[in-house]
């Protein structure tokens, strides 16, 4: 096959980038249309983000598994099948009569998803040089971020638009041409080393490893105590609607391109670790003021801006980190990893409903910088380990 000097096909990022835009944006749809599908469906904010949690706790357990049992498949039809079924699911939310069938779409997309992306990660890491493995992991992680950016406030504003179920319709309007684009771009025969349960076991049982994919889970649940519940945050405490809903997502997804642009070079400067250690701090500090809206506009604008990009900037140095941590084991590292990120994000939004229904909405600022300060502590403790 034709490849670039680096050893990654011509167009695979990209390709690759653009799977993970879509996966995004169906994965986190919900949060821009979180207040349209409460009221249609009769839900408290509470209630609805329950959909965020099932999904991701969905993901996190299922992610590991069905990527370790497809791990003698070829990469391109795991890919094609896992976003397959990603697609699938959202079908079957756009037609849903009730939240029930609504709650086991999402268990599908997050089936789908987690056998998708981490794919797209382990292919790159194999494939690029260690010097350009950060560049690289970054490229394919931008389509996530821009799923932030584009895919999110769009979701929002069809959501609030046209409904909640023609932002389901939109996603799947989008997969179903990429499904054919990756079998007809991604290369047959890809070179990889299979991954079985054995590896995974393995895997587990390392405690080094484990704390340091852990950390994701710990990073990401401070975020997501806030982010889960920002668009009805922004209608209570900044008097938003749709149109102000969608720019303020606009701005958190613009922050997001800048962070994943950051990460990966500030792990090249500073170290994955080091950078970790950093932005830990930030997210303490940079979440606590949103517990003190209404904020004047422009502040809200920097404070929101801020928040996403150290946000953000944390993928790229922590999926290095990892492939530098235990190469031979990085298809199920990074598997693992993209697990611990919805784990985080099902600790977060479930912390944050309880949060809600204590202390009311205001409070989710303060909770989620006393969330980041376990992060600190985390990535402390996984630095010493580490070496």
């Amino acid at each position: 096959m034709t490849g670039t000097a680096a050893g990654i096909p011509k167009g695979l990022i990209p390709l690759l980038s653009a799977t993970n835009f879509i996966i995004g944006m169906g994965a986190f749809v919900v949060i821009g249309g979180l207040m349209p599908l409460a009221s249609d469906l009769g839900l408290t904010p509470g209630e609805a983000g329950l959909l965020l949690t099932v999904y991701a706790i969905s993901y996190a357990v299922l992610s590991p598994l069905l990527v370790t049992l497809t791990g003698g498949i070829g990469r391109r039809r795991v890919l094609v099948a896992g976003l397959a079924l990603f697609t699938l699911s959202n079908l079957i939310a756009a037609l849903a009569p009730n939240e029930t069938l609504l709650l086991a779409s999402r268990v599908m997309a997050a089936a789908g998803a987690g056998i998708t992306t981490p794919i797209t990660a382990a292919v790159v890491a194999a494939l690029a040089p260690p010097q350009a493995r950060a560049k690289a992991l970054a490229g394919v992680f931008f389509g996530m971020t821009m799923a932030q950016v584009i895919g999110v406030p769009a979701g929002s504003f069809i959501a609030y638009t046209f409904g909640w179920r023609a932002a389901f319709w939109t996603v799947t309007a989008l997969g179903l041409p990429m499904l054919a684009l990756l079998w007809l771009r991604v290369p047959a025969g890809l070179s990889f080393q299979p991954v079985r349960l054995g590896d995974l076991g393995r895997t587990l049982r390392d405690t080094r490893a484990m704390i340091a994919v852990l950390f994701t889970a710990t990073f990401l649940g401070a975020i997501y105590t806030l982010y889960t519940y920002f668009t009805p945050l922004l209608e209570a405490k900044m008097g938003f609607e749709r149109n102000m809903v969608t720019a303020s997502l606009i701005v958190f997804g613009v922050g997001a391109v800048v962070g994943n642009w950051m990460g990966g070079r500030m792990s090249m400067r500073l170290g994955p670790a080091r950078t970790l250690l950093v932005l830990s701090c930030a997210q303490a500090a940079l979440m606590v003021p949103f517990s003190l809206l209404p904020l004047p506009l422009p502040v809200f604008v920097v404070l929101v801006a801020l928040w996403s990009v150290c946000g953000w900037s944390f993928m790229a140095p922590q999926q290095t980190r990892l492939v530098t941590l235990s190469p031979e084991t990085a298809p199920v590292l990074l598997s693992l990893n993209a697990a611990a990120v919805y784990a985080g994000a099902a600790i977060g939004s479930g912390m944050g409903g309880v949060v809600i229904a204590r202390f009311g909405i205001e409070a989710l600022g303060l909770a989620s910088g006393l969330a980041a300060t376990l992060a600190i502590a985390h990535i402390t403790l996984s630095r010493r380990l580490s070496g």
